[in-house]
């Protein structure tokens, strides 16, 4: 099993998308600075929505889906906010 997560930064609102098989020790990376350059900067980090899918394929094309142009407004309404960031 794999999880789609959003993230939104508790410092500015600003909002990362990832996916994983271990979510809980994913975040727990992310807050305690293991992640991303961008992770790094902006946590902490408060998980805001998941998905569950079957497959890293399932849960990597969402991923990227999200990230796009065509996603962003699904992505804002997820995370409740107005926000582009990701």
């Amino acid at each position: 099993m794999f999880w789609v997560y959003l993230l939104r930064s508790l410092r500015n609102g600003k909002l990362y998308i990832g996916h994983t098989n271990n979510l809980s020790r994913r975040v727990l990376d992310h807050n305690e600075g293991h992640g991303s350059q961008f992770t790094r900067q902006n946590g902490p980090w408060e998980l805001v929505h998941k998905e569950e899918h079957p497959d890293r394929l399932s849960a990597a094309r969402r991923e990227r889906y999200l990230k796009s142009v065509a996603g962003s407004r699904e992505k804002r309404r997820l995370a409740g906010t107005g926000s582009d960031e990701i």
